[in-house]
């Protein structure tokens, strides 16, 4: 349609700036917009898009960049740190969601390996959405949310070694020995491994400490390393993800990780657009029409199905309905992974381009849908929490053990978030005689804070039914140090709901919202920078003072 390549990716880039614009506004992931994108551009639509190759190619790139930032940022210590809930629930989830997704594919009329690999696509949710949607809500440090990223970080080693297995299979239809075939991969995997553990050990932390002099050599670096681990992975007979994933674990135990990966999140992001547009500019909206009502099926199973799965998992291993609940809505879509392991099939000739249509319509319909979920969680919550006991044990033995509380003597003051503003208020009142009582929703902060001998307990200040099991009718003042506006309400409103007759104390990280506050309930509105900045002046006028008059008795 252009004459000029650069003017149609010109053209491609700026539809796509508007469709996003458009995505964001609606509060919808890029993902959705940029398939948006593809459909548009598409055959089916305006049919502007000719440079198929290059669009292709740019997209390999995407995935491999996706793939080795990913094992770049596997932390371990996160799956360490939430232990068993973390694999079971991860592993857990995989098992159920893949074995009544390929029941429901079979009772659909799809074959045997078609809904094989639907039901495997429906496993996997999207750690960057969740990553980004948690971040935005401050709920990374939250307990759901440390146990939503380990289990996360369990898909993502599972679906890399789903690849593994299909592309074995692959290879074995080709040679028509499985056993064989099998054997190779295990052999080839053995030898990256041990590859990889080598340069983890003796390569990697010298040859990143001397090209950390320049960063954009560094990062320069790591670009090339991702796409050379691809290639290698591509030519030992694994897929370029599976390369490329091992590639970023080589980096991933070095203290340059985090800044690779911040530098690495920006092009990641521009790579993988071009795979989402070519993905949406392949769909054949004609057979579309056919795949709506398999569609619909798997998408309320996934958006119900999977998040019923976590909870009960969760509520066996002895969690409360809202943590199951919360972290359950993390794997209410399905992920990128997903439409990658559908691409996969393709290109292998497992499935054809219906299944791949029927995989990404359902993903369209999650990931939409999930993030308003995710968005409105607790006022979810608030409806659906009467329905749910079912859920929860009658001792929920483990959310038990993370309650720090020291003593359980009356509390003179409740004091929300305990990070460095919170720990100074809480240890000046100790001081001043009084008996406070510390709540905080990271539970590594609470297992911490014990060793000061801050009497503290885990809890969420946004949880109504936690904020009524609280010492309210003993507290004098509930003071909160989170500067957070939406927390502050939630915690306002539940307190008055409790009939809390003491005083509150909240902060605030502007001026403009002290008189709202009060209006909410508030008796003190706390500005952090602000009282500090009124205190300093009244200290150095105090010198000043005390230091004048000091001379003229000296004189």
């Amino acid at each position: 349609m252009f004459e000029s390549a650069f003017v149609e990716l010109s053209m491609l880039l700026a539809i796509a700036a508007v469709i996003g614009f458009i995505g964001v506004q609606l509060k919808q992931p890029l993902i959705v917009s940029f398939i948006a994108v593809g459909i548009l551009v598409g055959p089916a639509v305006l049919g502007i898009v000719t440079l198929t190759d290059e669009i292709n190619l740019l997209a390999h790139l995407g995935i491999a960049v996706l793939l080795f930032v990913v094992g770049l940022k596997l932390d371990l210590h996160i799956i360490r740190t939430m232990g068993v809930v973390a694999l079971f629930t991860g592993l857990g989830q995989v098992i159920f969601t893949s074995v009544i997704g390929f029941l429901i594919g079979l009772a659909l009329g799809f074959s045997s390996i078609g809904a094989l690999y639907v039901a495997v696509a429906l496993t996997f949710s999207s750690t960057i959405i969740i990553v980004k949607l948690l971040s935005d809500k401050r709920e990374l440090d939250a307990l759901h949310g440390r146990i939503a990223i380990g289990f996360l970080i369990v898909q993502d080693i599972v679906v890399v070694l789903a690849m593994i297995g299909l592309t074995a299979i692959g290879q074995s239809e080709t040679s028509g020995n499985l056993g064989y075939e099998a054997l190779m991969v295990l052999i080839k995997g053995a030898v990256l491994l041990v590859a990889v553990a080598l340069l983890i050990r003796y390569v990697m932390p010298k040859l990143l400490a001397k090209l950390a002099h320049s960063s954009e050599l560094l990062v320069l670096f790591a670009i090339a390393w991702a796409v050379l681990g691809a290639s290698i992975g591509y030519m030992m007979g694994f897929s370029q993800e599976v390369g490329a994933f091992l590639a970023g674990i080589t980096l991933a135990s070095t203290h340059y990780r985090e800044l690779i990966g911040a530098r690495l999140v920006s092009l990641r992001d521009f790579l993988l657009l071009f795979f989402f547009i070519s993905l949406g500019a392949s769909l054949d909206l004609s057979t579309l029409g056919s795949q709506i009502w398999p569609a619909l099926v798997f998408s309320i199973f996934v958006l119900v199905g999977n998040p019923l799965i976590v909870m009960v998992i969760m509520g066996y291993m002895g969690y409360r309905k809202r943590t199951g609940f919360l972290a359950g809505l993390t794997v209410a879509q399905i992920s990128e992974f997903s439409l990658i392991l559908a691409a996969l099939g393709f290109s292998l000739g497992h499935i054809d381009q219906e299944t791949v249509g029927l995989v990404t319509l359902v993903g369209l319909i999650t990931i939409s849908a999930s993030t308003y979920m995710i968005l409105y969680s607790h006022p979810l919550y608030l409806k659906l929490s009467p329905y749910l006991d079912i859920f929860e044990r009658k001792v929920p033995y483990r959310e038990e053990n993370i309650d720090q509380v020291i003593e359980r003597k009356p509390a003179d003051v409740i004091l929300f978030g305990l990070g460095r503003f919170g720990m100074v208020i809480a240890q000046n009142l100790q001081a001043q005689g009084k008996q406070v009582l510390a709540i905080d929703f990271n539970p590594q902060l609470v297992q911490e804070t014990a060793l000061h001998q801050v009497p503290i307990r885990y809890g969420d200040a946004e949880d109504p039914e936690f904020i009524q099991s609280l010492p309210l009718s003993e507290a004098q003042w509930v003071v909160s140090t989170m500067r957070d506006r939406h927390l502050n309400l939630a915690l306002l409103r539940s307190l008055a709901e409790s009939h809390y007759e003491g005083k509150v104390a909240v902060a605030s990280s502007h001026l403009s919202e002290v008189e709202f506050l009060k209006q909410q309930g508030a008796n003190l509105v706390l500005v952090p920078y602000q009282d500090a900045a009124l205190e300093a002046v009244h200290r150095i006028m105090s010198f000043e003072e005390t230091g004048a008059s000091a001379e003229v008795k000296g004189s």
